[in-house]
């Protein structure tokens, strides 16, 4: 049987057990809340783990990708927000999916893509649902909620003749950079006001708003309430990372993702530790580097998930390298020793290999693959 001695590295590990309990935590702040959970699944990319994000749940998920919604749809999942704005490039494969017979929604937040994306919509004879996408701080994409766009685009969508004004939604990315739990608090209250205030806008004028959806992995977790959302769409919460950890969102112990690695060289003279997992087994994501300078690009664990107190320093393509102060952890780390580092950002260090190793009581009990692809 593999275990984390004999696995090919580098390598995924996924602490199934944790992986429950954050996604139970999340679950249960739903279902208090009375809002539906929609999982945004780019995390991970793995119909095993979203099959534990919606337990108690529609089974909804959120994609940042038509691959995943090609991937998830042939293994029992069928309702799918794909969360990056639309573009005439991909109307054809929307509709595609449309017609097959799964349920999508669409979101834009241009003022030419509906009068655009209706066209072929209605050529192929097919509903299209689309949101409107609301910056509420975030500013990566999104209208501003007091500009003309955002009461005109839902009257543009509403209106057409093969669109559904489907509601609003929104992500609230800014609280990744909060410095303080007050900070993120602040963010999750002005996400959900911005969001519930422009849907009793809209509603004022005549345009119903079905669903008001909200979330980020740091603001579900410090929401004083919901009232007047009515869905929820974070992601990394159900990994975590040391990002998040060191953010607030969570505890070190919650984070379910490690890349296992070897040992491949040793420099006594520099204190220099060299690991068979480079930046495209851990991604190049500085995380948390604003508020911890020395984060590097990850923890480095031993086999146990217990914390070396070192960080990987540098990296490239295949190589990560560390500084090792003491000489009783340095003699330890001969070459072949196997070490677990906890990435900065599970979403990008997952999305660089094709399966999670499954681990269960200090044991690798099976493989999940990740679904990559656009």
């Amino acid at each position: 049987m593999l275990n984390l001695q004999t696995l090919k590295t580098p390598c995924l590990i996924l602490d199934s057990e944790r992986v429950r309990h954050n996604a139970e935590r999340v679950s249960q702040i739903a279902l208090n809340n009375n809002v539906r959970l929609r999982p945004h699944i780019k995390t991970h990319k793995c119909v095993e783990v979203a099959r534990i994000a919606t337990a108690k749940h529609t089974g909804a998920v959120t994609t940042s990708t038509l691959a995943e919604v090609w991937a998830f749809s042939k293994r029992g999942f069928s309702n799918f927000t794909y969360a990056v704005p639309i573009e005439p490039g991909k109307f054809a494969e929307a509709i595609e999916i449309v017609r097959s017979g799964i349920k999508l929604y669409l979101i834009t937040d241009d003022v030419e893509i509906p009068a655009t994306l209706n066209d072929p919509a209605r050529a192929a004879g097919v509903i299209l649902n689309v949101f409107l996408k609301v910056d509420c701080g975030y500013h990566r994409c999104g209208v501003e909620p007091n500009t003309k766009e955002a009461l005109e685009i839902p009257k543009q969508i509403a209106d057409a003749s093969n669109l559904n004004f489907a509601g609003i939604l929104t992500h609230a990315g800014h609280s990744y950079h909060a410095h303080s739990k007050e900070e993120i608090a602040e963010i999750a209250r002005k996400e959900r006001d911005v969001m519930v205030e422009l849907a009793e806008k809209l509603r004022g004028l005549g345009i119903e708003v079905p669903v008001v959806s909200i979330g980020s992995t740091p603001t579900i977790h410090h929401i004083d309430h919901l009232k007047g959302v009515t869905e929820v769409r974070p992601g990394n919460y159900i990994f975590f990372d040391a990002f998040q950890a060191t953010l607030g969102s969570c505890s070190f112990e919650d984070c379910a993702l490690t890349v296992l690695a070897a040992v491949t060289h040793r420099d006594r003279e520099r204190r220099k530790i060299i690991v068979d997992a480079g930046a495209i087994a851990l991604s190049k994501d500085r995380g948390p580097v604003e508020f911890d300078s020395t984060c590097g690009y990850g923890r480095v664990l031993d086999l146990a998930g217990n914390d070396l107190w070192l960080r990987v320093e540098s990296l490239s393509q295949e190589h990560g390298s560390f500084y090792v102060p003491d000489n009783k952890t340095f003699d330890k780390l001969i070459v072949g020793t196997r070490v677990r580092i906890l990435a900065n950002h599970s979403c990008l260090a997952a999305a660089q290999h094709t399966h999670f190793n499954v681990l269960e009581n200090e044991k690798i009990v099976d493989k999940w693959e990740i679904h990559r692809g656009w």
